[in-house]
């Protein structure tokens, strides 16, 4: 069974940075497609970005230019580098992962079969 865990959240001022991670166990298939999602308090959960099996990396507009997607193949580890944090990204942050032999337009939670349990990122003012 495949198993995600997620780490690196925790708490940053306004204007700062963290490293989200995902380590990914139990799997020895082909390189997945990989996302990120998040889910502030009262909203609808939401695409970050994702990477493809080749690399392509897809953002959502209220993160371009500040966070980037990257994977570590052999350590089977997936990363987000958060930078210029504001309040508003606060949120839990999952990782997941699809088999699927495409990924949809956008983000697509719908796609993604496999995830993680979430690591809480909150920003300050």
């Amino acid at each position: 069974q495949v198993q995600l865990v997620e780490s690196g959240g925790g708490s940053v001022q306004a204007g700062g940075s963290l490293r989200l991670s995902c380590a990914a166990f139990g799997y020895a298939y082909s390189t997945p497609s990989m996302g990120w999602f998040r889910q502030a308090p009262g909203k609808e959960r939401e695409g970050v970005g994702l990477i493809d099996s080749d690399g392509t990396t897809r953002y959502a507009d209220s993160v371009k230019g500040r966070f980037t997607i990257s994977r570590d193949n052999a350590k089977n580890t997936l990363y987000l580098q958060m930078n210029s944090l504001k309040p508003e990204d606060t949120a839990m942050y999952f990782c997941a992962a699809t088999w699927r032999d495409r990924v949809r337009e956008g983000i697509p939670a719908a796609d993604f079969a496999y995830w993680g349990q979430g690591t809480q990122v909150i920003v300050s003012s």
